[in-house]
């Protein structure tokens, strides 16, 4: 018995031990084995514009270990080793990516983010008819069933973001600024520098939240903003153009807005004479198979873009295109650009807007002073078709085009903005609200925002005033000399209904003080219903519309003709004008003005012109009134006054003004009437053309300061409203007309020069036309033969005729002009012909 108990606990023990031996062994093993498993994971971006890239090939160099990402950019690897130490991920239209793997780490995260602009083979179709050829054809043969602007009506909630930032900001230069030191600390703490490309420094955010609504026929569509938020400078005119109405990019159109230019779609109607297609592979997604359809320019210089776009098989509508500007195309300051717009299925077979997204990269100076980024992200929810409650609310426009935005937009709280957004603020985002909330109770900041302002607009507020523009300060001419000037007018601190200014200003040769005061009351913004109110007493410096630069700054200086006739008036008037807009784009301007004119050189002098109804020579009085028609004209608002930036349709004027004699030493009777229709349209490809057609008439024996005189150019800057082979006061007319026509082809014949098309420049070509005469009594009243003679055009044509070259150096433009008529021709070659210089800065 006790043997066998001895055997039985030994086996007993034995059988333990061997347990616990094994549950250690296992456990070792499993360690082992766990120890062996590599993970590699993340998504595939484009670097540019951060959008996923689906269906991207991965594959370890020299291994055939590989994958595919998701539709959604994902991919990931589950190893037991490291294959190799470097992951080639591959995709058609992007360069081949290399990613180094760190072999000493058993789980890697990455977001790899590729670079557009490889081309390969199977992108260009060498046979006149391939697969691309035939789906581009396929698509623009569905575009009437795929638009979403063949819907009687639809409506949507919009959400849109703006985002600026100085791109690169720890080595740009600009963050160096000495005046920015006191607030750097602030800038840096700001730098998001969370992912590998380069770090960015956020200046500016603005999210706008509306209801947009749109009808077929007859057109009409209205923007509700409900929700405005702005970190950076505010304006309401520019949170309006962020909104729907004015940033609607639809990719079945023909031509797709790019800032001022209009690039060609890639399915658009003449595709095919732009663009080389491809359709590399077929794709499931979510059950549904798609086409990846590839695009890239065939010709260079050409507003055009690359990109790809997944379309659905059977509808042949576009579930996503992604967009980048054609390296070459004529588009000034911006060094990348791409423009992504995705779709979303309603049901089985409506596909409407989800998202756009516009990304661009800036470069102002050079990429380490002046770089910005800018991006744009657009949402679209809350979706209506074809529905009575679209229609109901659209009878409430009484325009064809409404934008309503109450004052209450701009004052929700954080709590209603956490709810509204359509997504949640990244880092980036949120270290805007941080960064600028910080900086503008910092005084420095203001000192250097106060700056830049000064030194780009010319004015600088002091309290509740403001002085400038500081380039009208110091000035020259042949009849004032030195002539120092010095402006002074109030701001909204002062008043925001009221705007006082005035200038004092003194020439050292003639030593005499003039200036101006001008009061403006402004009723209402929009419509806009302001009462002027102004005083003169100055030499009269061509500072009226059609004079884009005056004689009283300091740029003309260096800019006058020489040879030609300085002539020197000086004005004394008193003005005072009413103004009306209604919304329709209608405006009547009111006003009365008395004027009294002394010849001061090279002009018939005021003893010429005597009077015998006891009033003074040259001095006038009138009652006058204009009406104006710009439907859906639209403005970039300021304070007090406003810059139009055009209509879609043609702009009307009249006006007619009746002098009166005996008033305020008023010597003369008369009618004035006139009208003019002026519009620009962009004709793309073509570019872009604006005309002027003009006619009046002047009912009176008059001396010539109340006769038209045709805008003549004093300077060898262009001038777009005057005739620049003129002089001023050259010609007059008691009746007159004229067309002014421009036409920017853009780059044009410069395209197929391979020097010409990388330094960008444009082509133009322009004419102007005039017909005017003076009745046989005012030829008698005007000229009277001394050496100060003027002209008359005897009812025949003055015509000018230009060319040249624009966008040099992306701000200079070159204007030769011929004088052609009238004949004969002035035999000196400089009063025939003229190259005239001139500054701007367009996209």
């Amino acid at each position: 018995m006790q043997v066998i108990h001895y055997s039985v606990f030994t086996f007993a023990y034995m059988g333990f031990k061997w347990l616990i031996s094994s549950i250690v062994i296992l456990s070792l093993f499993s360690y082992s084995v766990s120890a062996q498993v590599k993970k590699l994971s993340g998504h595939i971006q484009d670097a540019h514009s951060e959008e996923r890239i689906p269906f991207a090939s991965l594959e370890f160099k020299n291994t055939t270990v590989g994958t595919v990402s998701d539709s959604a950019g994902n991919f990931s690897f589950t190893l037991s080793h490291w294959p190799s130490d470097t992951l080639v991920v591959t995709f058609v239209g992007f360069e081949d990516y290399a990613l180094p793997v760190d072999t000493t780490l058993e789980e890697i995260q990455v977001i790899i983010e590729m670079e557009r602009g490889k081309i390969g083979e199977e992108v260009v179709v060498k046979s006149k008819i391939g697969k691309g050829m035939i789906m581009w054809r396929k698509i623009v043969q569905h575009k009437p069933q795929n638009d979403r602007s063949r819907f009687d009506n639809f409506s949507y909630e919009l959400y849109n973001k703006l985002e600026a930032d100085l791109n690169d900001a720890t080595h740009n230069k600009l963050i160096k600024f000495p005046l920015l030191k006191p607030f750097k600390s602030v800038i840096y703490q700001n730098i998001d520098s969370t992912t590998e490309s380069k770090p960015i420094l956020p200046l500016y955010l603005t999210e706008s939240l509306s209801d947009y609504y749109y009808q077929r026929k007859p057109q009409k569509t209205r923007e509700v903003f409900k929700a405005v938020k702005t970190l950076g400078f505010n304006n309401p005119s520019i949170s309006k153009m962020l909104g729907g109405m004015y940033q609607n990019v639809n990719v079945y159109k023909n031509f797709i807005p790019v800032f001022d230019k209009d690039f060609i779609s890639p399915i658009s109607d003449n595709g095919s004479a732009y663009y080389r297609y491809s359709v590399p592979d077929t794709q499931y997604i979510g059950g549904r198979r798609f086409f990846h359809f590839l695009f890239t320019p065939k010709h260079k210089g050409e507003n055009t873009f690359m990109g790809d776009a997944w379309i659905a098989d059977s509808s042949y509508a576009v579930m996503k295109m992604n967009l980048r500007v054609s390296e070459l195309a004529n588009l000034n300051f911006v060094e990348k650009l791409d423009l992504v717009q995705e779709y979303q299925l309603l049901n089985d077979s409506v596909w409407f807007l989800a998202k756009d997204k516009f990304v661009a990269d800036f470069i102002f100076l050079d990429k380490n002073r002046l770089s910005f980024i800018g991006r744009k992200t657009s949402t679209y929810r809350n979706i209506i078709i074809n529905d009575t409650s679209v229609v109901a609310e659209l009878e409430k426009n009484k325009l064809r085009e409404e934008i309503v935005m109450s004052d209450s937009a701009a004052k929700h709280s954080d709590a209603y903005w956490q709810e509204a957004r359509h997504e949640d603020l990244n880092q980036t985002e949120k270290g805007i609200y941080k960064m600028i909330d910080t900086l503008l109770e910092m005084p420095s900041f203001q000192r250097f925002t106060d700056l830049v302002y000064f030194i780009g607009t010319g004015y600088k507020n002091v309290g509740n005033y403001e002085i400038g523009p500081w380039y009208n300060w110091i000035t020259a001419n042949a009849y004032e000399g030195l002539r120092l000037r010095f402006d002074l007018g109030t701001n909204t601190g002062f008043n925001k209904k009221i705007y006082l200014t005035g200038y004092l200003a003194y020439g050292f040769a003639d030593q005499k003080l003039k200036g101006r005061l001008q009061g403006l009351y402004l009723f209402n913004k929009s419509p806009r219903s302001t009462l002027m109110a102004s005083y003169i007493k100055d030499i009269d410096n061509g500072q009226v519309y059609y004079d884009e630069v005056g004689s009283d700054n300091l740029f003309a200086i260096a800019l006058r003709k020489p040879n030609t006739p300085l002539r020197y008036m000086k004005i004394e008037q008193e003005k005072l004008e009413y103004f009306k807009e209604w919304n329709s784009g209608f405006s009547v301007t009111l006003n009365g003005l008395r004027r009294r004119a002394n010849p001061l050189s090279n002009l018939p002098l005021k003893e010429h012109f005597p009077v015998t109804n006891g009033g003074e020579p040259l001095n006038s009085f009138e009652l006058g009134i204009k009406l104006r028609f710009a439907y859906l004209e639209k403005f970039l608002d300021g304070n007090f006054y406003r810059i139009s930036i055009g209509s879609d349709f043609p702009i009307v004027e009249a006006h007619y003004s009746k002098g009166i004699s005996g008033i305020f030493g008023s010597s003369y009777n008369y009618h004035k009437v006139g009208g003019s229709i002026s519009d620009y349209k962009k004709i793309a490809p073509y570019g872009s053309i604006y005309y002027n057609i003009y006619a009046g008439k002047v009912l009176g024996t008059l001396p010539y300061t109340l006769l038209e005189i045709p805008p003549g150019n004093n300077l060898w800057y262009y001038n777009k409203y005057a005739f620049n082979m003129m002089s001023r006061y050259e010609y007059l007319t008691d009746w007159y007309a004229g067309v002014n026509v421009e036409h920017n082809i853009g780059n044009g014949l410069f395209r197929f020069i391979p020097l010409t098309r990388m330094l960008k420049f444009r082509q133009f070509w322009g004419v102007k036309v005039l017909w005017g005469d003076l009745n046989d009594a005012n030829k008698a009243y005007n000229f009277i033969g001394n050496d100060n003679e003027f002209k008359s055009l005897n009812g025949k044509p003055y015509m000018e005729i230009g060319t040249g070259v624009d966008n040099i150096f992306k701000v200079f433009r070159l204007d030769f002009i011929w004088k052609v008529l009238p004949q004969p021709l002035p035999q000196k070659t400089f009063e025939r012909f003229g190259i005239f210089g001139s500054f701007r800065v367009v996209f």
